[in-house]
């Protein structure tokens, strides 16, 4: 069974964040939740993982109510459980203890299994002047190419 491609992206991150590691983690969703991601009705802006009891958490996530979905619907900002391994938990809780660093999801996608992943990245966060080089650097990269396209 062929699936549509789904690739949802937190464009915020790469600009608020420096991104110094990804783990790609499953999620625990509802029946509702999975179809509207394949529909491509989720948004990661203003999501962030949080570290309780040993499991991760994504907070603020909004998955839109299914159309056909009836009483059995989900709540569109729910918390939902990421599925990681023992490892990448006790990595990300020791690179979280130290200051200054986040967890944020990247990219929401459905892999050829038909299961829906999300991309989570160690983060830290950038300064106002580090922002402005970015798009100094985006800028750059841009006139560049127009360059070599004439």
């Amino acid at each position: 069974m062929k699936h549509a491609t789904v690739n949802i992206k937190n464009k915020k991150a790469t600009f608020d964040y420096e991104l110094l590691e990804t783990f790609t983690a499953g999620m625990v969703l509802t029946g509702t939740e999975i179809k509207s991601i394949r529909l491509g009705k989720a948004s990661l802006v203003d999501s962030y993982c949080l570290l309780e009891n040993g499991e991760c958490w994504v907070r603020n996530m909004h998955i839109a109510e299914y159309f056909y979905g009836t009483y059995n619907n989900h709540n569109a900002r729910r918390d939902r459980k990421l599925l990681l391994n023992r490892k990448e938990l006790q990595k990300l809780m020791r690179l979280t203890r130290e200051t200054g660093f986040t967890i944020i999801p990247v990219r929401l996608f459905i892999n050829d299994k038909g299961l829906a992943k999300l991309v989570i990245a160690i983060a830290k966060g950038k300064k106002q002047y580090d922002k402005r080089q970015s798009l100094k650097e985006k800028e750059d990269k841009r006139s560049m190419e127009r360059m070599f396209k004439q």
